[in-house]
């Protein structure tokens, strides 16, 4: 199970402490890193597919400092797809209206046919960039309907029937962006934490230093922009509980064994 972290904010905040905590949990995730900084519609990606702790680029970056209202952060430990930079989180997709998309995943999809298709087309070969191009064609299909005048609320309903639609039998902790909004979502227990002060709100699988965090509601899409929840989905009951053999028969399956 790979690692997340996640931060918003109503004004650049210093990251470089919070985010050395976070990627020193990388001897448990050795299977690529990655950060994702957005300003505005523009996002920065930056990733490797190597431990991070052994990055000679991260650690370079860190020393620098580091300044975002934005930002995510991945650790990946690998279950769908192989160790390499394509398959290394974040995933980046721009949707019909020249909006940037940016998604990573904590979780694995075990049973999701209406992803299979993407597997001709995405760049990678993970579950996680599937979904992503999923959700955007969703998004598109909107976009691209002359009647449809598609606002910031029907958006946050179109996201939030998708992730009812993917959750069911899936490990799905997610956080992804558009742009403006960052979305968040789990459905395992004690797998996402929330700390919230002076306007900047942290989202992590593990808390990372001694203040309050708290665990992010399950089984709900929560949306936030700049640092505030905005938009709270409708409850679901798709709560994963770990299954060993599920794991074993996907690693089975993707190995061809």
């Amino acid at each position: 199970m790979c690692e997340v972290f996640g931060v918003t904010a109503n004004r650049k905040v210093q990251l470089n402490n919070i985010l050395r905590d976070f990627f020193s949990h990388s001897n448990e995730h050795p299977n690529g890193w990655g950060i994702a900084t957005f300003e505005g519609n523009n996002v920065s990606i930056e990733k490797e597919a190597i431990r991070a702790d052994k990055s000679t680029y991260l650690k370079g970056k860190l020393s620098d400092d580091v300044y975002a209202a934005n930002l995510f952060g991945h650790i990946r430990r690998a279950t769908v797809g192989h160790e390499s930079y394509l398959n290394t989180h974040p995933f980046c997709t721009m949707d019909s209206s020249g909006k940037m998309w940016t998604l990573m995943h904590n979780g694995t999809i075990f049973d999701a046919p209406v992803l299979d298709s993407y597997q001709y087309i995405q760049a990678g070969a993970t579950d996680s960039e599937r979904v992503l191009l999923y959700i955007v064609d969703r998004v598109n299909e909107r976009l691209n309907d002359p009647f449809d005048e598609f606002n910031d609320v029907d958006k946050f309903e179109l996201i939030d029937s998708i992730i009812y639609e993917l959750a069911d039998k899936n490990k799905f902790n997610l956080l992804f962006f558009d742009g403006e909004n960052m979305y968040v979502h789990k459905n395992v227990e004690n797998t996402m934490y929330l700390k919230e002060e002076n306007g900047v709100s942290f989202f992590s699988t593990k808390p990372l230093d001694d203040a309050d965090w708290f665990e992010v509601e399950k089984n709900r899409l929560l949306v936030y922009r700049d640092g505030r929840l905005i938009y709270k989905g409708a409850r679901h009951d798709y709560t994963y509980i770990e299954d060993p053999n599920r794991v074993k028969l996907l690693f089975l399956d993707y190995s061809n064994l």
